[in-house]
């Protein structure tokens, strides 16, 4: 590492960084690269082909002990990531979310967290990594995103020169997400863990329904921004603004795989109230409660969401990643336009078939609960106020 960054400060501050991202059910890893445009570089300096062949080098000539990749680089890198797993407890929201996916696609693909688990990082061995390092670069579908001044062939030249020493590789093919349309049973499925929390974790997951049939993913961004995914709302401001009933309330979807997740914080004993209000307000929109000002905010919401990425090569890049892989291909340039043009009707198509599938609740422990008991509510909203902020 210490060599490495010798040279990437060498090259203007060269930053490479890893990628682990999780859509639907496919495992994107790789590498982020941020380097400063040539056009900014002294004449006759080039920074992009350097830091394509230092990326490249790092893929293709991984530091290697009689054939396998380095114990002590792998003791410590175990480490490291045992301490990521470990630590996702202490971000109790998104931990909340986890433990759900987990629970609500236990017997699917879906259901495993992005970083794995602790006993199976406590597995890898020198032999089993370098077998595994082998199959993903045979194995697994290379795509480049770039975002510069650089023209196609320049990047095309580049990226060849340097991936010249690729293995003989077998046919890659992207993993296709299994879609379950629709909870395995009638009854919502309930999921309760303890914890020393001071504000309980209400997270609530969706199955789309037939909508992920043909999936209008427009429409799918418009439903959540008006269920939940924006400050204006229903959630937001029925839930949390005029019923008080939750610190915080919002909605989030993953378009591909076809879940809708609410994510809220709830006093303990707001936990029944708040579920039946959240379920409620889906309804309200399944019965064509949906202003205009309510649609118009929504696609605002987006709409600037959407620009917004365009002006970051971040987001630009997310974007396109994220079109490449969807079930219907769309253009990252034009989706503003798309979303604009979204009506009623088809937030109704969109939000007919979707139903309640699981609920996770993080709750306190008994001290916990008689310390809240016992008069101390208003140092606990305090709290309960930094939590959620």
């Amino acid at each position: 590492m210490e060599s490495l960054s010798a040279v990437l400060d060498d090259l203007y501050g060269v930053r490479i960084e890893p990628i682990i991202r999780k859509k639907g059910e496919m495992l994107s890893i790789g590498f982020y690269v941020d380097f400063p445009d040539d056009r900014y570089i002294p004449a006759g300096e080039a920074v992009l082909e350097k830091a394509v062949n230092i990326v490249c080098e790092i893929l293709l000539s991984p530091d290697m002990r009689n054939g396998k990749l380095r114990e002590d680089y792998i003791e410590s890198e175990k480490s490291n990531l045992i301490d990521d797993i470990r630590a996702a407890v202490n971000d109790k929201r998104g931990y909340s979310i986890d433990r759900l996916l987990e629970k609500m696609c236990k017997t699917e693909a879906f259901g495993v967290n992005k970083l794995g688990t602790e006993l199976q990082a406590r597995k890898i061995t020198a032999g089993s990594l370098t077998a595994h390092y082998h199959n993903i670069i045979r194995g697994s579908q290379i795509e480049i995103f770039y975002c510069g001044s650089a023209g196609p062939e320049i990047i095309e030249a580049a990226f060849t020169a340097a991936l010249s020493k690729l293995p003989e590789r077998v046919k890659a093919e992207i993993p296709k997400t299994n879609v379950v349309l629709k909870p395995s049973g009638d009854k919502l499925r309930r999921f309760t863990e303890k914890l020393e929390v001071s504000q309980g974790k209400l997270t609530v997951g969706f199955r789309m329904g037939d909508a992920m049939t043909a999936p209008d993913y427009p429409a799918l961004m418009v439903l959540n921004a008006i269920y939940g995914g924006s400050i204006t709302s229903k959630l937001f401001l029925n839930v949390r603004e005029r019923l008080s009933l939750c610190y915080y309330a919002s909605s989030m979807l993953d378009k591909h795989k076809g879940i809708m997740l609410v994510a809220s914080g709830v006093e303990f004993s707001n936990f029944e109230t708040a579920l039946r209000e959240i379920l409620a307000q889906l309804e309200s929109i399944k019965q064509g409660d949906v202003s205009d000002s309510e649609l118009i905010c929504a696609k605002r919401v987006i709409v600037t969401s959407v620009k917004s990425a365009l002006d970051r090569p971040g987001g630009l890049e997310e974007l396109y990643f994220d079109s490449s892989i969807c079930t219907v291909s769309y253009d990252p340039l034009k989706l503003s336009d798309m979303v604009q043009s979204v009506t009623l009707d088809r937030i109704s198509d969109a939000v007919a078939g979707i139903k309640p599938d699981s609920v996770f609740f993080l709750t306190g422990t008994s001290h916990i609960r008689q310390k809240i008991k016992s008069g101390l509510k208003r140092s606990t909203r305090k709290e309960d106020g930094d939590e959620a902020g």
